[in-house]
């Protein structure tokens, strides 16, 4: 990194911030301003009318690793479309609302733009005078694909991948006068291209969705000093009752040290200091364990120390937990959480707001899902080939919300042969494909590490872009050696990972016998239930089973649900229901997509899911 140093009195500091103001408005005058009317939107939320374009999403966006100091960047850019090849249009004659993804409507823009297209925002900022002497780092939450940013005229650097937070250090590249200009520029081809896209389609219908492109997650920046900390990897050990730390830092020298006050509960337990540059083992004393019914998060703060001066000084948490699969006293594989068997089910969560796409229109609104299948007796989400951004993750760790994650999938898919799916079947992919899809992998697995909420990988889901599956295992298990990694999930089954993941419509269904994992009911029930005034489109909607009364969905989910004890009792170890809200023409949620009608809202379906974990604990005990 530069050193930059602001060098401005504090009357030319307000003069400049002024200016800043004043061409900021003039130019905006020119453009489109967006101005939200929730009734003009396809289908609000609740939370649609509470967004304010000004300042959206005011959360901080890194609970991992918090500084006191920050800006957040959401709000107004000024916005243009130029072709995929051209170089910066000379007007930005629109408005955008960041970090809104433009074909959404909490964007101002709702439009799709397609791959032969480029997104341009642009906006102005300044650095406060406390900043001065401070390295700034400019952090995007996500950015959907190819994005490259460029401040004050200078292109200082380029980001391929559409769920991974991404950094740059914009120091060198800041004008001393404090008034700063950014540019930003996004290229996304969806599934015209290779890179992993999920749900995504240029063409959506069925069980493919409206493309999401641009800036999707918070954009912010940050002071940091010359050297500070970069980054904290936490593993915890719980059967030896320790905690396992590891930092980066920028500009590290020899003698650092890192400085840990770990608390519990607001009260102090265990202090440590250790070298910046190696690994710590701390032991925790009376460790209190994370589980669902009980999410127990240690505080921790910690020092970047040289020669008994503080450099640097951020708040995080940890969980002490464990996952494995081990046998239960009947020798059949169950998945122990804390060395105690524990029947995981949930929901398939798509993650998706009518709203906002990809983005959720408030915090509160992204805890909704998680309080509400919580409240539904459900003690596990499987995110379904899209990643959220950090905060998500956060409110699962502090709810106490277990979580397979799934890698967003890219490329072709893989052969479908007849009704029962595909077996044993990879696709080719170019060496570049291949490429990109660890290293959005990999970027996945590291920014993730720490929440103990998530307990599997998913790498791969019925068949879509799979390939050199044995490899690709394999190789996950270096990344993460601490939590488990599903087999192939619903099809083109091979002998890897911890689970056997079968998928069945409605179901439910036992897996095939597989003596070496657990075996998972990775998807079933897809329950359909169109409800009025609460669809994203008039007509073409649907369910693996179409119904047509509230009441005949909770009955026949509880006919589902009343079917897996049996399946219990031959050994199934965990299940996913199809799914947590409606999406675009899905209406198989538990609560319609704009999240207004609990569909699966029933005192009788919460004792029936309190029964499957009773009957559960009394099968393996």
């Amino acid at each position: 990194m530069h050193k930059y140093f602001l060098k401005l009195q504090h009357h030319e500091h307000m003069r400049y911030i002024l200016i800043a103001f004043i061409l900021c408005t003039f130019s905006v005058s020119f453009a489109q301003r967006v101005s939200y009317d929730a009734t003009e939107f396809r289908l609000p939320t609740e939370w649609t009318k509470d967004v304010d374009p000004d300042n959206p999403l005011k959360a901080y966006p890194r609970p991992q690793l918090i500084r006191q100091a920050w800006q957040n960047l959401n709000g107004r850019w000024h916005f243009t479309f130029s072709g995929k090849d051209e170089s910066q249009p000379a007007t930005f004659d629109r408005e955008i609302i960041v970090p809104f993804a433009v074909e959404s409507d909490l964007s101002g823009i709702g439009e799709q733009i397609g791959p032969d297209k480029k997104l341009w925002y642009k906006r102005t900022f300044y650095i406060p005078d406390d900043w001065s002497e401070k390295f700034i780092l400019l952090h995007f939450g996500a950015s959907d694909w190819e994005t490259t940013v460029y401040i004050n005229d200078v292109e200082i650097g380029k980001h391929r991948g559409g769920y991974d937070a991404f950094t740059f250090d914009i120091s060198p590249y800041l004008d001393e006068r404090g008034v700063q200009e950014i540019v930003i520029s996004v290229w996304d081809p969806t599934n015209a291209h290779f890179q992993p896209r999920g749900k995504q389609q240029i063409a959506p219908s069925g069980i493919w969705y409206t493309p999401v492109s641009g800036i999707w997650q918070t954009v912010w920046i940050e002071p940091v000093n010359v050297s500070a900390v970069a980054s904290v990897k936490y593993t915890p050990d719980i059967d030896q009752k320790s905690i396992s730390i590891s930092t980066e830092t920028y500009n590290p020298i020899p003698g650092d040290s890192i400085r840990a006050t770990i608390s519990l509960h607001g009260n102090p337990i265990a202090f440590e200091t250790f070298s910046a540059a190696g690994v710590a083992h701390i032991p925790i004393p009376n460790q209190q364990l994370w589980s669902p019914e009980n999410p127990n998060l240690y505080d921790i703060q910690l020092e970047l120390v040289r020669k008994g001066k503080v450099l640097d000084n951020v708040q995080s948490y940890f969980g002490m937990r464990k996952i494995e699969v081990a046998e239960d006293r009947h020798g059949k594989k169950r998945l122990f959480l804390n060395n105690k068997p524990i029947f995981q089910y949930g929901l398939l969560d798509q993650g998706w707001w009518p709203d906002g796409l990809y983005t959720a229109p408030s915090d509160e609104a992204l805890q909704f899902d998680i309080v509400t299948s919580k409240e539904m007796g459900y003690n596990l989400i499987r995110k379904h080939v899209k990643v959220e951004p950090a905060r998500w993750y956060y409110h699962c760790d502090k709810l106490g919300m277990l979580v397979w994650q799934d890698m967003p999938n890219s490329d072709k898919n893989a052969e479908w042969k007849g009704p029962s799916g595909i077996d044993g079947v990879e696709i080719k992919r170019e060496f570049v494909s291949e490429a990109q899809y660890k290293i959005e992998f990999q970027a996945l697995v590291d920014g993730l590490y720490n929440h103990p909420s998530i307990v599997k990988w998913v790498p791969f889901n019925e068949g879509w872009g799979q390939f050199k599956t044995v490899e690709i295992f394999d190789w996950v298990a270096t990344l993460d050696t601490t939590r488990l990694i599903g087999g192939p999930s619903g099809g083109n089954y091979f002998p890897v990972g911890d689970t056997r993941d079968h998928h069945k419509y409605p179901g439910p269904e036992m897996p095939h016998e597989d003596k070496n994992r657990a075996l998972i009911l990775g998807e079933f029930g897809g329950l359909g239930l169109p409800v009025k005034d609460h669809l994203w489109q008039s007509d073409k909607n649907w369910g693996y089973r179409n119904l047509q009364k509230q009441k005949d969905l909770v009955n026949d989910y509880l006919e589902l649900v009343n079917k897996i004890p049996a399946l219990i009792d031959q050994g199934l170890a965990g299940a996913i229901y199809t799914q947590t809200t409606d999406v675009e023409g899905e209406v198989n949620g538990t609560m319609t997509y704009d999240r207004k009608v609990l569909k699966l809202k029933s005192k009788k379906v919460q004792k029936a899911h309190a029964k499957l974990y009773q009957h559960f604990d009394e099968v393996v005990k």
